[in-house]
């Protein structure tokens, strides 16, 4: 469903659908290796803690209320059915910023209109730049972020070729970077700071033996590209984010805040098994300045669209009351 200007939104978007992600975890399996992909044992062990063990420890440390955020893409159902009254229940809940992923339905004049009235702030959106590059198109596209009000427009989704496979061609990556570079500069101009969104796809070994995480960081410009680090996926990765954060020191400006299950799957915080207190503990290295709430399932079957706000209620109350 593309928004009102035209502009492709994130629901249905068949590559970033997390069907087509899913499939595609399951095809790069053999590339990255199982521990990759689902929670084994051993990696459990060694990375995260049970959710009895994740209960809010104490500490001199936490995540600034202000700072905390939410995807709206998590509530894609429940906003196509009733748009104000939702912005408001994140407002009652104690949001006071989201993430847009496109305008449901509305143009950028109208959605910024109705989060002023919810008290809500758009700091960041989700974008996509044009393929091939069209420098007019994404000028249309910062447009609209400034109208609504963001700082941050993010990249969501590379990395899956036409035939519904991992890319695996490192001149691909190469191309992308040089056009993440070329919209990070245009963002500059507008008054905007330009983030990558990373899935689980760029951290596919390539033929070339390197990931396209590795040639993205590379050949983007750091006061012009920033990662938005997804920690739900850099963990499908078979990555450790402490390991991207002291790789990428200072480049890591948001987190995406998801946790995951025994199976590999999605879980509210707090449910699944990541140790986000450690990872948080990196996050003036990372420099990171928004810890953003998402679910990828919320409202797909058998979840309910009404089961997104109590993701985001779960999710606000465990990133205000997390100490560590």
């Amino acid at each position: 469903m593309d928004d009102a200007n035209g502009h492709p939104g994130r629901s249905d978007r068949g590559p970033v659908s997390r069907r087509t992600v899913l499939r595609a975890a399951t095809v790069s399996a053999a590339a990255l290796g199982t521990a990759g992909l689902t929670a084994s044992p051993a990696l459990a062990t060694e990375t995260a803690t049970t959710a009895d063990d994740r209960a809010p420890r104490p500490g001199r440390r936490r995540v600034p209320v202000d700072q905390i955020s939410i995807q709206l893409y998590t509530l894609r159902d429940q906003l196509a059915i009733d748009l104000p009254g939702t912005l408001a229940e994140l407002r009652r809940i104690g949001y006071r910023r989201v993430e847009h992923a496109g305008f449901v339905d509305r143009t950028a004049t109208e959605f910024r209109a109705a989060l002023d009235t919810a008290g809500l702030r758009a700091t960041s959106g989700h974008v996509e730049i044009p393929q091939p590059f069209d420098p007019a198109a994404w000028e249309r596209t910062l447009a609209d972020a400034v109208t609504v009000g963001c700082r941050y427009v993010v990249q969501s989704w590379f990395g899956m070729g036409p035939d519904g496979l991992p890319l695996r061609d490192p001149q691909a990556y190469r191309q992308f970077a040089r056009d993440l570079d070329q919209a990070g500069r245009m963002a500059a101009r507008a008054g905007l700071r330009f983030g990558y969104h990373n899935h689980h796809l760029e951290f596919v070994p390539l033929t070339d033996g390197r990931t396209g995480f590795e040639i993205l960081a590379a050949g983007t410009d750091p006061r012009r590209v920033h990662f938005e680090l997804d920690l739900f996926w850099t963990w499908r990765g078979a990555q450790d984010p402490v390991d991207v954060i002291r790789a990428h020191r200072g480049r890591i400006r948001q987190f995406h805040v998801k946790d995951i299950d025994w199976l590999g799957n999605f879980a509210d915080l707090g449910d699944g098994m990541i140790d986000f207190g450690r990872i948080f503990d990196r996050g003036g290295e990372a420099g990171v300045e928004e810890y953003i709430v998402e679910r990828d399932d919320a409202g797909e079957a058998p979840r309910q669209p009404a089961d997104a706000l109590e993701t985001a209620r779960k999710g606000f109350v465990y990133l205000s009351s997390l100490r560590y």
